[in-house]
């Protein structure tokens, strides 16, 4: 019999509805009091107000007035309330999970001189400033279509259908356009090592603060050393906050021995636009030679840096997608890769345990003062991550941060915590690494790979089409509607969790070979087949 409800964890004092549940139902026992939508929970017993409400073992709200069991939990009659957090109590216990099926495995990667070995092989094109965004394109324009990396976009060839049905006199309303197959690949045909040139256009270098430039060089700096890309051309002004001295001392202060060909370009130096132009892109095609002699050779499993994140996140969540992703973050955990797991303010009500998995005290501390001091800076501008929840995680079911964050937290599985990083700080030691960054799925996506992540794993419940320029992206559905409905950006379906044909430990099992073979290059994510190429440094203010 299918399953319409569920207790996820015993000490839990509300269901989940598993499917849309209608007033009057008995259920668990229950008679349903109010409708329940799928993906939405109920209460267990009648609550008084100022009743504390539990999911996942924590507290994750209260009654703001007076519930009847049966009825639907929703932001009318429950706040945001988080379990409060303290003094480290080790807790290293953790039941390895059965690595027997990986054991031995390799991926095939590119290995760099550093040691790491990247899953993918880029070129970069970087402006310091966002006053060279326009040159940039200038390069963009002319070198991907050439070399290969990019064709006519398909709306363009959509609006010439439209243009010529206009001009012969059709309804242009009621015209369907047929679109032409093509079997051009878009790979790059010059350089067929070279999986495309990426250019970081961003609106940071100047103005703000001095720390902002500072980050966005760390940024950029753990973006040009990272194992999958080969090298990068640099266009800098001249004047701007953002110097090339402070990015050349970020990256040596990653790489003391950087070798990857890397061409710094002045404007204000050069003096003339048109041959400042010129010379950058001979150089880059300079480097696009050199960086077409890599080749993909075997690389033990241990050289993976997961980064895991959530967007577009729903009421199945941090029952199916998330939990999952932890399953296969733990199988990495144990066979010695590295795994990041970010967004800060969805970690709002699960610090303790997080806290008490820190292999020392000096993590712990850490991570508590990053935390609160994050904290602190939302409340200071009269925010706070209470105020994370986005209308769309509302809707389908997420009505307070503690309830969204206690099922986020679920990404990063239940191995010890070997490091906690600010935001820039590069993962070096083997697995669950805290990341600081914002909740926003751009700014993360963007932090995870600039601290050296070579596979992302982005689960959602909603849809969210983003990615990222030089690490790719899985997508991973928490319900199978999604997984049906929006089949061109998800990847796996973790759905099945939820319909029962699957558990949570062959769903991770799963996610750890679509993780192998992307870094092997032998599945291209949806995200990197669309050009899905977000990049949003994070100016360390106020992002939920």
């Amino acid at each position: 019999m299918k399953r319409t409800t569920l207790k996820v964890n015993p000490s839990d004092n509300v269901f989940v509805a598993l499917t849309d549940l209608q007033k009057g139902e008995i259920v668990e026992g229950i008679t349903l009091k109010t409708d329940v939508p799928v993906k939405h929970k109920f209460a267990e017993y009648d609550f008084a107000e100022g009743d504390l409400i539990k999911m996942y073992g924590l507290t994750i709200g209260k009654a703001s007035k007076p519930i009847q069991q049966g009825e639907h939990i929703t932001t009318f009659n429950v706040k945001h309330v988080a379990e409060s957090y303290g003094e480290r109590t080790p807790d290293l216990s953790w039941s390895k999970p059965d690595t027997s099926k990986f054991e031995g495995r390799t991926f095939m990667g590119f290995h760099r001189a550093d040691g790491r070995v990247g899953t993918a092989n880029y070129w970069l094109v970087v402006p310091m400033v966002f006053c060279e965004n326009q040159n940039v394109d200038v390069i963009k324009n002319a070198l991907l279509k050439e070399l290969g990396y990019g064709t006519t976009s398909k709306y363009q060839d959509y609006t010439q259908a439209l243009i010529q049905a206009y001009k012969s006199g059709l309804d242009v309303s009621s015209f369907v356009y047929e679109e032409e197959k093509t079997t051009e690949n878009g790979r790059g045909l010059l350089f067929p090592q070279v999986d495309g040139i990426k250019f970081l256009t961003h609106t940071g270098g100047c103005g703000g603060t001095r720390e902002d430039a500072q980050v966005l060089c760390r940024l950029l700096a753990g973006y040009i050393t990272h194992p999958n890309v080969a090298g990068a051309t640099i266009l800098s002004l001249g004047c701007q906050n953002a110097q090339v001295k402070i990015l050349q001392d970020a990256i040596a202060a990653l790489d003391p021995a950087f070798s990857k060909p890397l061409y710094i370009f002045d404007q204000q130096a050069i003096g003339n636009e048109d041959a400042m132009l010129q010379q950058a892109i001979k150089q880059t095609f300079v480097g696009l030679t050199i960086a077409n002699q890599a080749k993909r050779e075997p690389a033990a499993l241990s050289h993976i840096t997961l980064g895991v994140e959530c967007g577009g996140s729903d009421g199945f969540s941090g029952i199916s997608a998330n939990p999952s992703v932890g399953y296969c973050a733990d199988l990495l955990s144990a066979l010695g890769g590295k795994v990041m797991l970010a967004e800060f303010p969805e970690l709002c009500g699960v610090e303790q345990e997080l806290i008490n998995r820190c292999v020392s005290d000096d993590l712990a501390d850490k991570f508590v003062s990053i935390q609160a001091a994050y904290a602190k800076s939302a409340e200071a501008v009269g925010s706070g991550f209470d105020m994370n929840p986005s209308p769309g995680n509302i809707k389908d079911g997420l009505i307070t941060d503690a309830m969204k964050s206690a099922g986020a937290a679920k990404k990063g599985g239940n191995s010890p915590i070997t490091d906690v990083l600010d935001y820039t700080e590069q993962a070096k030691n083997a697995g669950l690494n805290l990341l600081c960054t914002p909740g926003n799925d751009a700014e993360c996506t963007t932090g995870l790979a600039g601290s050296g992540a070579n596979v992302i794993m982005f689960t959602t419940g909603l849809g969210n089409p983003m990615g990222n320029p030089i690490c790719p992206v899985l997508k991973i559905s928490s319900n199978s509607r999604l997984a049906e409905r929006m089949a061109d950006i998800i990847d796996i379906n973790a759905g099945l969790v939820i319909t029962g044909e699957k558990t949570i430990a062959e769903m991770g099992e799963e996610l750890l070979e679509y993780c192998i073979a992307t870094a092997s290059g032998a599945y291209t994510p949806k995200a990197v087949q669309l050009g899905h190429d977000d990049f949003i440094p994070w100016k360390r203010g106020v992002s939920l």
